[in-house]
């Protein structure tokens, strides 16, 4: 199989956790990705120019994090990141919700932090650098949740993502006043799936 990606991506980064995880590596070739440049040959691959992007043993190939984890992890039979079921699921889907929305508006900052100065807008980047600072005071709360400190799932995963691009956003300074999450972070990242995968640092 083929994975697409960029580096700098916190979707990607998820992709690659689980593939790590999963120990499905020796099955899977990852392939850094052009995106945002005018005519890649990667838009060839994928029309939509997003990552991450896996193309199958059988050649389907998909889009989208969540799908793509998903399907890795029923690849053996054997998944460990599926939810509870029932009314159990409500909690976990809450709080993946909650660390998508924190990494999503974290993705889009530093994406615009990447653009060129005179290209980027002002009004974008304070409107995003004020919701990160709301978040990062929720989650200091919700990080004490047991389903953020039980077995790795994709809530937690998702949040380190999202947390992790500090490492290419100088502007984004969640740690301070956040102890309890700060913390959390740091065990998490030395993980070996997680520092296997981590960011780049801005240059």
């Amino acid at each position: 199989m083929k994975l697409y990606i960029t580096p700098a991506s916190p979707y990607a980064r998820i992709v690659r956790i689980v593939i790590l995880e999963k120990d499905l590596g020796s099955r899977i070739e990852i392939i850094p990705a052009q995106t945002r440049l005018a005519n890649s040959p990667y838009y060839r691959i994928n029309p939509s120019g997003r990552v991450p992007y896996l193309i199958r043993d059988d050649g389907v190939a998909m889009e989208e994090s969540a799908l793509i984890c998903a399907w890795l992890d029923h690849l053996d039979g054997r998944p460990v990141f599926d939810l509870p079921h029932g009314d159990e699921s409500w909690e976990p889907r809450r709080l993946q919700a909650l660390a998508t929305s924190i990494t999503d508006g974290i993705a889009v900052w530093s994406r615009e932090i990447a653009r060129a100065p005179a290209e980027r807008s002002p009004t974008l980047l304070q409107h995003e650098a004020e919701r990160s600072r709301r978040m990062a005071a929720l989650w200091e709360i919700e990080i004490e949740h047991q389903w953020m400190n039980g077995a790795l799932n994709m809530a937690q995963i998702t949040l380190a993502c999202g947390l992790g691009l500090e490492a290419r956003n100088p502007d984004l300074q969640w740690r301070p006043d956040h102890p309890k999450l700060s913390a959390w972070f740091d065990r998490l990242s030395a993980r070996p799936s997680f520092a296997a995968t981590a960011p780049p640092r801005h240059q």
